[in-house]
């Protein structure tokens, strides 16, 4: 019998994005496990967290444990900004909280992004995945700084094969891979100007690739890279790392 997993879809996938979350399925049931999607799951509570609504952000995490603590295995999350808040800062939500603080340390301890279950769990970097053009990465920054994933998406990346089906696809290395897009949840709303700007250099700097897709692990960067790509009349398209595993023939 194939590893349950519990698929934990994150807002923006769920609502934007429901084709990256059909990729994430494939992706891991062609990795060689049984996804389940836990009814009842809705946001990990970071958007609150993050303007500093901590009460309503308890909530939020309190019905997230609720739900995935009655489901065994681990819980993969399509995220690194999502799998962070479930990892490291429900901890914060509930230190000294003799109750709740041991329920979050066992949902903690079983959550993984998915780029980090798919390396460091499972051993798989070759899924048969195929693209035929220039591929560059961003590194988003929870992923990053948070919970320290790097070299499972370039792995993962690396393991793609171009338009032969032999030869590893082009992926070329963005400047400033570890700078941020300037999405940053609620920053880019309290702080436009700055957002702005971050965004224009990361998009000048894609140009530099020449690469047609610009690949993330988080949908908030992609939704505001690819913003930005449109006002802006190119070309290129930031995708989830999903979406380029899912390419096979």
């Amino acid at each position: 019998m194939p590893e349950t997993i519990q698929l934990f879809i994150t807002c923006l996938l769920d609502t934007l994005y429901p084709e990256i979350a059909e990729s994430v399925v494939r992706v891991l049931e062609r990795a060689g496990v049984e996804v389940n999607c836990p009814r009842g799951q809705t946001c990990c509570g970071q958007p609150a967290f993050n303007a500093g609504m901590r009460s309503e952000a308890r909530r939020m995490a309190i019905h997230t444990i609720r739900v995935f603590e009655t489901a065994p295995g681990p819980i993969v999350v399509p995220s690194g900004s999502c799998a962070g808040m479930i990892r490291y800062q429900y901890l914060e939500l509930f230190a000294g909280d003799a109750e709740w603080l041991p329920r979050v340390r066992a949902i903690a301890d079983r959550t993984y992004e998915l780029t980090q279950f798919l390396v460091d769990v499972l051993g798989v970097t070759d899924l048969g995945a195929r693209f035929p053009g220039k591929i560059t990465y961003h590194s988003s920054c929870h992923l990053l700084r948070e919970m320290g994933i790097h070299r499972q998406p370039l792995a993962l990346l690396a393991a793609v094969k171009g338009a032969d089906g032999h030869s590893p696809a082009e992926l070329v290395e963005l400047p400033g891979i570890q700078e941020c897009c300037g999405f940053g949840g609620v920053f880019s709303v309290e702080h436009p100007e700055l957002s702005a700007a971050m965004l224009e250099r990361k998009i000048a700097n894609i140009e530099k690739t020449g690469s047609e897709v610009v690949v993330a692990c988080d949908a908030g960067c992609i939704t505001n890279i690819n913003g930005g790509l449109h006002r802006r009349g190119k070309h290129t398209r930031a995708v989830h790392i999903a979406e380029i595993l899912d390419s096979v023939e």
